[in-house]
């Protein structure tokens, strides 16, 4: 009879709004929050309007605190983060288990690319060439070359990535081998999640004739930087990011272990 009373005790004890926030070194209008956009299952309430958590619900903000805290840390792995969280909420922590080694495997994978970028990156800067286009071409042609829209390419001259000589009698852009090998560098640092600051910022070093440490350059944000993203030091976001992963999956263990200690 003990044994069921502490099992009904462990799923089922209530607790208040202020507990959960508590626990977790929240506000609780945080808490409210997570409820409202999904985050944390369902709420019955009391008849006194107050709403009733359970050790279900705390579970799902650790997890939820672990997972979210932070800067945003792109697209691909904000919504595989998302959808372990979403398995807790229907509460299958099978699921959830699974889903984070997949989204390790997603956060490794994204490293790979971005040091894939940077081995380019290092070949074009020491004289490797990267295309052998052997006449100029004008903006379309290159936009088709390259898979990316000419707005694309306009974009990253406005941004100072690249200088594009003109043709003296009609203005019109004309890119060789230098440009479209510079550009190809350019397109696969930002494929590989490299914001156009930190390429910027790598390429006025590199075009200073400052060929070394070219990776530190692509992760540290110049001082005058004061406000900057995630992708702005994207390396050492990825190296929080695998932490971070190997703790959810760490997390997600123990609340299984711990119920499966109970229900024994």
């Amino acid at each position: 009879m003990t044994g069921k009373k502490e099992k009904s005790s462990y799923f089922n004890q209530f607790l208040k709004t202020s507990d959960l926030a508590r626990a977790v070194g929240i506000h609780e209008n945080t808490v409210r929050r997570y409820v409202n956009w999904g985050l944390l299952p369902p709420v019955d309430r009391a008849p006194n309007g107050y709403r009733r958590f359970t050790r279900r619900h705390l579970d799902c903000l650790r997890l939820d605190r672990l997972i979210m805290e932070g800067g945003y840390p792109g697209r691909s792995i904000h919504q595989s983060g998302q959808q372990i969280i979403q398995c807790a909420v229907k509460d299958d922590w099978g699921g959830a288990i699974e889903q984070a080694y997949r989204h390790l495997a997603n956060v490794k994978a994204e490293q790979a690319s971005a040091n894939a970028a940077i081995d380019l990156l290092e070949r074009w800067a020491q004289g490797g060439g990267t295309d052998t286009t052997d006449r100029f071409l004008r903006i379309g042609e290159t936009a088709r070359l390259l898979g990316v829209s000419q707005d694309v390419l306009r974009n990253w001259e406005r941004n100072g990535l690249l200088e594009v000589p003109r043709m003296q009698k009609n203005t019109y852009r004309q890119y060789g081998s230098h440009e479209i090998g510079r550009l190809r560098v350019i397109r696969m640092l930002v494929n590989a999640g490299y914001s156009l600051m930190a390429i910027l910022r790598m390429l006025l070093q590199l075009d200073r004739g400052d060929a070394r440490n070219l990776r530190y350059a692509l992760d540290t944000p110049h001082p005058d930087e004061d406000v900057y993203m995630a992708s702005d030091r994207w390396l050492s976001t990825l190296d929080f990011e695998e932490t971070r992963a190997r703790k959810v999956i760490d997390l997600i263990q123990s609340i299984i272990d711990d119920r499966s200690a109970v229900r024994s």
